[in-house]
């Protein structure tokens, strides 16, 4: 039996544009635009991501935030309007998916007052963890998280990664972290690939 996980996906930019956000439910359409859209830091957002042709391999055309990195009132600019939407939303904690989830999830949770919790490929936490299977395109990833991360049931969490494509890792996370008790309130990320179809998650019980 299955049941849906479903979780808001809102990108800061939506790449190939100019820098129009594009708000995603994980499993459905995209939803419109938020009225984030007129806001000018966004555009400076956009054009600091790089695109680089055919890395990791032919026909990827892929979005480096390293250069977003690199212009510090560009890189502050990004993480403060992820902190103007959930500020007073009470989330608890704030999930980082590895890697680049790292970058941006640990000043979002210091700004709201959050804990911060990384989910990490599998065999990079000591002690005792939790893990959740994803399919890719050529075989299958894993995240992992410690055990105890969560604290009690019902914690408010808002996952955070760099992209999102085809919404498969960001369905493991939600899995993993509902799994372990928490409220999972949505998904976040800098940049969004809307050419990509997001596939319906699924919780086995």
């Amino acid at each position: 039996m299955g049941e849906e996980a479903s979780c808001d996906a809102v990108s800061l930019t939506e790449a190939g544009t100019n820098a129009k956000p594009v708000g995603k439910e994980v499993g459905r359409e995209p939803a419109a635009a938020p009225a984030a859209a007129a806001d000018p830091r966004l555009q400076g957002i956009s054009d600091a991501i790089r695109v680089v042709p055919h890395f990791p391999k032919q026909g990827i055309m892929f979005n480096d935030i390293t250069t977003l990195l690199l212009r510090p009132r560009v890189f502050k600019d990004a993480v403060d309007l992820f902190v103007e939407r959930y500020r007073g939303m009470g989330i608890d904690a704030v999930a980082g998916i590895e890697a680049r989830g790292f970058v941006f999830g640990p000043a979002i949770a210091l700004a709201i007052g959050a804990k911060f919790i990384p989910l990490r490929k599998p065999r990079k936490l000591p002690g005792e963890v939790i893990s959740e299977k994803y399919v890719l395109e050529y075989g299958t990833d894993c995240l992992e998280m410690r055990v105890g991360a969560i604290e009690r049931s019902g914690e408010r969490v808002l996952v955070i990664d760099d992209l999102v494509a085809t919404g498969g890792t960001l369905c493991a996370a939600i899995r993993l972290l509902e799994r372990a008790g928490a409220d999972v309130v949505e998904c976040a990320c800098v940049i969004g690939l809307p050419k990509f179809k997001v596939p319906r998650c699924w919780i086995h019980n």
